[in-house]
C-alpha cells in the first residue's frame, strides 16, 4: 500500500480502514495519528508499505523518511 493513498483518504474512509482491520480506540484520533495506527497494524500484519521523501538516517543507526506533506 502506498502511504501517499492514505494520506489522501478522508478520516471517514481511513475509519472504515481502521474497522476493516479491527484496529481497536481509533475514534477521536488526529488524522495523522490514525494513520500512524493504520501502517502499524499493516505493517504487523507484513503488508509492505510504499513512501516518498527524504531519508535522514542518524549516527545511532535508524532513520526517518521525512514527507514534505507533513514537515
Amino acid at each position: 500500500m502506498d502511504i501517499a493513498e492514505l494520506k489522501s483518504k478522508s478520516v471517514s474512509d481511513l475509519h472504515d480502514l481502521a474497522e476493516e482491520l479491527n484496529i481497536s480506540n481509533f475514534s477521536g484520533l488526529r488524522k495523522q495519528d490514525l494513520i500512524f495506527r493504520i501502517e502499524q497494524n499493516l505493517l504487523d500484519s507484513d503488508v509492505v508499505l510504499r513512501g516518498e521523501g527524504v531519508l535522514e538516517i542518524l549516527p545511532e543507526g535508524y532513520g526517518f523518511l521525512r514527507s514534505q506533506d507533513w514537515n
